[in-house]
């Protein structure tokens, strides 16, 4: 496979994506709901799903593909090339903001990290690259961000995480700077790509995380599981995104609250 023609198929890809969103964004919406009152899809998820799908089986129909709202294929395995599609990642922000959401795609080949790309939709930036060949935003190359410790940046947590105080929540809040919360992974991932946050912590799908892992893990950091069990991207879980010497951080304080 050339790791630079998927690159540039899913910049354009997302361009495209990008585009319409922006254009459409104060169209009036079809919303519904799935698992509960603030988990939102909108005829806008379904129909950018149907065409990132349909690009993907046409420039690679031996493909598999993950994705959210279930127009791709629903493999058991991570064999071969499988593209993971989450076409509006942050919908709540989409609805009632009209901001601060994601499209991603993210590649994997015979299980392993390949290439990602995130677009931050309505400032019209795509991060997007892999080893080998590097992480850009849009055409700059980035690099790796300073490995700071936890008291020396911001972290975000999801809410729940916070308001249960979950593997110790609070407790990695107040040893760092402050706390944010923005409600998209992929806007939470490229502040990660580029310094302004250190630690991400959430119950990621596969297509939440594919594509962040693929850059994160890129620019020299860290994507584990607060369990520390091997990361597995057909499952939901509960993940540390961070700088590795953040994650050796939380992962002491999530591992102090169980001693007590």
């Amino acid at each position: 496979m050339n790791k630079k023609e998927i690159d540039d198929f899913l910049v354009q890809t997302l361009d495209v994506v990008g585009k319409n969103l922006r254009e459409t964004i104060n169209n009036q919406k079809e919303v519904d709901t799935k698992n509960g009152r603030n988990d939102l899809v909108t005829n806008y998820d379904k129909n950018t799903e149907k065409y990132i799908v349909s690009q993907i089986k046409e420039h690679y129909p031996e493909s598999q593909i993950i994705s959210e709202e279930g127009f791709g294929d629903a493999p058991k395995n991570m064999d071969g090339l499988v593209f993971l599609v989450d076409p509006i990642d942050g919908t709540m922000n989409y609805v009632k903001r009209k901001s601060d959401f994601a499209s991603m795609i993210g590649v994997y080949l015979d299980g392993e990290p390949y290439v990602g790309a995130i677009i931050d939709v309505m400032n019209n930036n795509i991060f997007h690259g892999g080893k080998g060949i590097g992480v850009r935003k849009n055409t700059e190359l980035l690099e790796n961000p300073e490995d700071k410790h936890l008291s020396d940046g911001l972290v975000n947590l999801a809410s729940w995480l916070v308001l249960s105080n979950s593997y110790n929540a609070i407790e990695i809040v107040k040893k760092s700077n402050g706390l944010r919360i923005y409600g998209s992974a992929g806007i939470i991932f490229s502040h990660i790509l580029e310094g302004k946050e250190i630690v991400y912590m959430s119950r990621l799908a596969p297509w939440d995380l594919a594509a962040g892992r693929v850059l994160i893990e890129t620019l020299g950091m860290s994507v584990c599981r607060v369990d520390e069990a091997p990361l597995n991207m057909l499952k939901s879980q509960v993940v540390i995104v961070s700088t590795s010497n953040a994650k050796n951080e939380v992962l002491d304080t999530v591992k102090s609250a169980k001693k007590l």
